[in-house]
């Protein structure tokens, strides 16, 4: 069982940066790859980031690629979503989520999730 809360999201400006953090629960934080997705008003879910549970293996959205970089710290059972040259179309709540079944990109990989956290950007 593996508990996760975001934190982290905010409102920010067009080109801002921001850093969305996700703890986790449990001991055994490093056998769980991680994601990250989000969903806007009206939307369906989507997926923006994975990392395998060892952080050597990165996916992301295109949408994203080269603006959004994840990461993790098994040490501090974290998992990082830093966020460059936001757009306003990057609105959206944003959820962390736990897999032991890998990476994926599509939310039936992942059996956990958190609670979500805004993310506003104006333009």
């Amino acid at each position: 069982q593996v508990q996760l809360v975001e934190s982290g999201g905010g409102l920010v400006q067009d080109g801002d940066s921001l850093k969305l953090s996700c703890a986790a629960s449990g001991r055994t934080f490093s056998s769980y790859a991680m994601g990250w997705f989000r969903q806007a008003p009206g939307k369906e879910r989507e997926f923006v980031a994975a990392i395998s549970g060892t952080g050597y293996s990165t996916y992301y959205a295109d949408s994203v690629k080269g603006r959004f970089t994840i990461s993790r710290d098994n040490a501090k059972n974290t998992v990082l979503l830093l966020m460059n040259s936001l757009k306003p179309e990057d609105t959206a709540v944003y959820y962390c989520a736990a897999s032991l079944i890998g990476p994926g990109v599509v939310g039936s990989f992942y059996q956990y999730w958190g609670q979500g956290t805004q993310v506003t950007v104006s333009s």
